[in-house]
């Protein structure tokens, strides 16, 4: 079997000492009183002072990530790196300032009457981007709203914002969040969100498989070490569960998988399905939680032409190739209309972008058993890239059987290097987005994320236009993409990202809670982002984009400090890309 020559990785960290765990979690919990109390002016000048921690140390960040995950620095998919790491990061600290600055004028962040409205059925809806002249030259066309729970009207939004600043806590609580291995942001935003929108201090697991970032992010927040209010520890499985059940816990947030959330909350497998049936909990803590999702991509019929079924075959490559596939938001699951006629010419091209990307590292413990499984399943499954030691060959399963109970296509995320495709009866919108919308929320595992591809020629029809509004209300997603990948609706970061509300904890599915929401909505339902059915330039995101190198280092900076004068750099390589 032939290999591929990535780069060295960065070196190990020595995970930390039980007793040394122990020593830190007290010492957070002696402090957390002090950070209860801080006042508003005093958390802002922290996230100024994390804002330009983070801007020094974004290169070096970035750099590291790279060398992890096997990119070359000179191609374009290492700008992934700066994508999901810094970028977000910065524009994530910077819009949390913000709203503590209006938070501390007015009592919470302000939000005009005009980006206000109502669902047909009552959802109040509020429109968190673009929120100014800037949003809107830098990412063109694309608009994002947050839906609130039902009972929330336009006029009670600000009484169901910033929750944590209206009736504070005084005496403090202490949250462990277990850090994800995969996307190099969410351990630093799920810390910042424990932080300043639910007023917790902070004790944050590095996952092992990027723990080699735990050194930056520990000088990132050092004024929040110095204050006893934030620390890093290392290590593997022992380290969290040691830490979870700790007395100075108070809190949990997980960004993981369900079987791990589920070993925390109700113990090893052999005894999880009794205790679980009892109501007998491990660890009887708050715990919120982000645990994946097979993430379905719906393609309503439409009237695509031949360019039009390119840009979106790009489009789905992308969803599915970013960081290798190792994303809880990766499209897993194109859910196609059977008998439209630009099916097989979608798929198609899907499989040639796809064929024509250069395998990534399997850098994610257990790619490659988990790739196999699903092949061996799957007699059918197209290898698209050659099958390389340390890669996970681009593949992809056709043929899919929407009435077989038993697939595990849609009911098991891979969390690598696997598309599915299945086909629903329906050859125009308002047949099939019904059948869509039933089979994504009932048969397809997980609510985290959805996307759901339109023509507008389709929505200019007023039968289609109104299936179209329908799926919109009934979808079960945390987080839907409308044209475009739903992790638009993690990295705007003025939309929530978290699991559709309601799961129990013994069927927790994507999880409970959000995450980002700076806004600091205290009742979000979901999270809608819209963007264009083509879009020139190519966004930066794009698989296929030549310049994702070049750009987003310039996005780090305008992130860091918008400026009209950034913008002109930054488009005249997004027109090269």
């Amino acid at each position: 079997m032939p290999s591929y020559d990535f780069p060295a990785p960065p070196p190990t960290v020595t995970p930390t000492l039980l007793a040394e765990c122990d020593r830190i979690a007290r010492h957070l919990a002696a402090n957390k009183g002090t950070f209860a109390v801080l006042d508003l002016p005093g958390r802002i000048e922290l996230l100024d002072q994390l804002l330009a921690r983070t801007a020094a140390a974004a290169s070096e960040w970035a750099a590291l990530g790279m060398a992890a995950k096997g990119h070359d620095p000179a191609r374009p998919e290492s700008g992934e790196e700066w994508l999901g790491g810094p970028v977000v990061t910065l524009r994530n600290l910077r819009l949390l300032r913000d709203a503590l600055r209006e938070t501390a004028e007015h009592g919470a962040p302000q939000i005009p009457n005009h980006r206000f409205s109502t669902r047909a059925d009552g959802r109040t809806v509020v429109q968190v981007f673009p929120a100014n002249l800037l949003d809107k030259l830098m990412y063109g066309g694309f608009t994002a709203e947050v839906w609130m729970m039902p009972g929330v009207t336009p006029e009670t939004v600000s009484a169901n914002q910033a929750g944590a600043y209206r009736t504070p806590d005084r005496v403090g609580r202490v949250a462990l969040v277990l850090g994800a291995g995969n996307v190099s942001s969410i351990p630093p935003m799920d810390a910042v969100y424990k932080l300043f929108a639910e007023n917790q201090v902070v004790l944050l697991k590095m996952n092992p498989v990027n723990e080699y970032l735990g050194p930056i992010f520990r000088r990132i927040f050092e004024p929040l070490v110095e204050k006893g209010w934030f620390e890093i520890v290392y290590g593997a499985a022992e380290v969290g569960a040691f830490l979870c059940a700790h007395p100075s816990v108070d809190t949990i947030h997980i960004t993981g998988s369900d079987a791990t959330h589920d070993a925390i909350v109700w113990g090893a497998a052999e005894v999880r399905v009794e205790r679980k049936a009892a109501g007998q909990k491990q660890i009887d803590k708050p715990i919120s939680s982000e645990l994946g999702n097979v993430t379905p991509v719906v393609v309503v019929p439409g009237p695509w032409s031949d360019a039009e079924v390119r840009f979106q075959a790009e489009n789905i490559a992308t969803m599915v190739a970013n960081n290798a596939s190792f994303n809880c938001n990766a499209a897993k699951l194109v859910v196609l209309p059977a008998g439209w006629e630009q099916g097989p010419a979608l798929v198609a091209a899907i499989k040639a972008v796809l064929a024509g990307l250069p395998n990534r590292k399997a850098y994610y413990p257990g790619a490659r058993d988990r790739w196999a499984a699903f092949v061996a399943a799957h007699p059918e499954a197209e290898k698209l890239s050659a099958d390389a030691e340390g890669t996970v060959p681009w593949t992809m399963i056709t043929g899919l059987d929407p009435t077989n109970v038993e697939e595990m296509c849609f009911a098991k995320e891979p969390f690598c290097a696997v598309l599915h495709v299945v086909e629903l009866p329906g050859k125009t919108a308002v047949d099939f987005l019904p059948a869509a919308v039933d089979f994504c929320n009932n048969r397809v595992w997980g609510t985290l994320a959805c996307m759901m591809l339109i023509h507008p020629v389709t929505r200019k029809d007023p039968a289609s236009e109104a299936a179209f509004q329908d799926a919109l209300d009934e979808l079960r997603y945390g987080g839907i993409g409308v044209n475009h990948w739903a992790a638009l609706n993690y990295a705007l970061v003025a939309t929530t990202w978290g699991a559709y509300p309601g799961h129990p904890l013994e069927d927790i599915q994507s999880g409970r809670e959000v995450v980002h929401n700076t806004y600091l909505f205290d009742k979000p339902e979901k999270s809608v982002v819209y963007g264009p059915f083509t879009a020139f330039p190519k966004p930066a995101w794009f698989v296929t984009n030549r310049r994702t190198h070049r750009i987003a280092p310039k996005m780090a900076s305008f992130e860091a400090a918008p400026s009209f004068w950034k913008l002109p750099g930054i488009v005249l390589e997004a027109i090269r890309g």
